[in-house]
């Protein structure tokens, strides 16, 4: 099984705009843009990334990679939690990239593709 990771990390506003503006340098220059392996996404403090993913949050990511419900009001019932919250938790992680959602049927499915989720903190 070939495992697909997404990449956590944790950097300061100043240095996400370095990238940014050194990423639309190589742009304008017209080189080309180094491939990412895996997805990354960065918060701005630990206390952001605690925020994003709650441990109800967490229970979501889990409950959708090893049950694979068929739609978010299955989903809400395999975490015995209220559907609303469950859809605002969910369109929350589609926001930030770590759920995938699919319609089916008039159902909308959430799903993951990545096994592990690696947390990288700059010191």
């Amino acid at each position: 099984m070939k495992i697909k990771k997404v990449k956590i990390g944790i950097k300061n506003i100043k240095d996400i705009f370095e990238d940014v503006k050194a990423t639309i340098k190589k742009i304008e220059k017209g080189e080309k843009l180094k491939s990412v392996k895996e997805p990354e996404i960065y918060f701005t403090s630990f206390e952001a990334f605690r925020k994003a993913l709650t441990p109800k949050r967490l229970e979501l990511l889990h409950t959708i990679k090893t049950k694979n419900p068929s739609s978010i009001n299955h989903l809400a019932r395999l975490t015995k939690r209220d559907i609303k919250n469950v859809a605002e938790d969910v369109k929350y992680l589609e926001q930030i990239g770590l759920i995938e959602k699919q319609e089916h049927e008039r159902e909308i499915r959430p799903f993951i593709e990545y096994d592990k989720i690696n947390l990288e903190i700059a010191v």
